[in-house]
């Protein structure tokens, strides 16, 4: 871990520009929690006034900082706030080891910052069950306190990845009553991609004010639809975090109907959770697989995961091979109701199947060559109902077992 050096083939072409939120600075450093050489510990300090919205995994085995998260994010405050994040260790599966680590973080950064220690929220992402050297992370606050800037938010977005090839960032500004609202977010994510909430680590920001309540309405709907509609390997983290802060600096309030708002918010939730896809460990093609016509939404999304989620198929697809009776099986094991004989499945616009055969008019050259390419759509309509859902994937290749197969090392 932290010898990758070759960045995903799908990787944006640089970290995009993200605007200034007001009433949030942010700084990173040094601290050798695993990694030496980098920067592996990131602070972001909310102003006064600041709302805290989140969600979680659900994993069963989920990390100390995501339970003290847990605790904390429903409590209302008008203090300021703060968002400590280091990489390299999980702090997860340590037992007690766990909850002393992550008080002492977060009462280190209460201290540092002058804020009540119910208002710093922690995470860790890395290697799981070993104990967190917690006091490399407190031994750098003065730093990282001294070296604030609103500006720093990719120093942020670099200091929380892992086996990540790039860092990932995005941004949304609109316009309400003639005031400009600016929305900015960070991830980090690349392998045990599986959300049950959101998808490892996520810190989105906007200048907007908003309600707890609204604010959690919204990024709780939003993120089914974005991140909950992701998978690298079908492995859900003990660690997924993704937290959303409103400083309300702009002076504009917005709630769960504000449509402007909420869609703008939702393109940088699914701008960032596309990214997570495309630096999918040993990824060399992003999938899209829309599937309609279900018997109701729920069962569309288990059919999209069991094509998402099957080796088979992102083995096909590494291998730029249109197999689609791996579709036809996936469909078939995924448990949600099916007819063989009403399906049709599409890569791209090639129609491969239908009424339960393969049509007429499939051209084999065609679908493999379709199969080169470094986006590809699967499209596949059951003939049963009104259900839809799209989920995203990425092919499976042998970089992700060499990546996994020495990751403790």
């Amino acid at each position: 871990m932290g010898k990758i050096t070759k960045v995903s083939p799908l990787a944006p072409e640089a970290f995009p520009r993200l605007p200034v939120i007001e009433g949030v600075t942010f700084s990173a450093a040094q601290a050798g929690v695993r990694y030496q050489g980098r920067t592996d510990v990131m602070l972001a300090r909310l102003a006064p006034g600041t709302t805290m919205a989140g969600v979680f995994t659900r994993s069963a085995t989920r990390s100390a900082p995501v339970l003290d998260c847990q605790a904390k994010i429903a409590l209302d405050s008008d203090a300021g706030a703060a968002i400590i994040v280091n990489s390299g260790n999980s702090n997860a599966f340590t037992g007690k080891n766990g909850v002393v680590s992550t008080r002492a973080v977060t009462q280190a950064v209460a201290e540092t910052l002058g804020l009540p220690e119910t208002r710093v929220f922690s995470s860790s992402t890395g290697v799981i069950g070993e104990p967190l050297p917690h006091e490399r992370i407190t031994a750098k606050l003065t730093e990282l306190a001294g070296s604030l800037d609103k500006g720093a938010i990719s120093a942020a977005a670099r200091a929380i990845m892992t086996t990540d090839t790039f860092p990932k960032g995005a941004a949304a500004e609109i316009e309400i009553d003639g005031k400009t609202i600016k929305i900015a977010g960070i991830a980090k994510g690349s392998g045990m991609i599986a959300p049950d909430m959101a998808t490892m680590l996520v810190y989105i920001f906007t200048d907007a004010a908003a309600d707890r309540a609204d604010l959690q309405a919204m990024l709780s709907d939003l993120t089914d639809v974005t991140f909950n509609c992701i998978t690298v390997d079908s492995d859900t983290s003990t660690s997924d975090t993704l937290l959303l802060a409103a400083t309300g600096a702009s002076g504009v309030r917005v709630g769960r109907d504000t449509t402007a708002f909420r869609d703008a918010l939702h393109d940088v939730m699914l701008d960032l959770a596309h990214q997570v896809v495309r630096d999918g460990e040993g990824a060399t093609k992003f999938v899209e697989v829309a599937v309609t016509g279900a018997a109701s939404d729920a069962d569309a999304k288990t059919h999209g995961m069991a094509i998402a989620n099957s080796p088979l198929i992102k083995t096909a697809i590494a291998g730029e091979d249109p197999n689609w009776g791996r579709v036809v099986m996936a469909i078939g094991k995924s448990g949600a109701a099916a007819d063989r004989d009403l399906l049709t499945i599409r890569f791209g616009d090639l129609l491969v199947a239908e009424n339960g055969w393969v049509s007429p008019s499939y051209d084999e050259g065609k679908a493999a060559a379709y199969m080169k390419g470094e986006y590809l759509r699967i499209s596949v309509d059951l003939g049963l109902g009104q259900g839809k859902c799209t989920v995203w994937t990425c092919d499976l290749t042998h970089g992700y077992i060499d990546i996994n197969a020495d990751y403790r090392s």
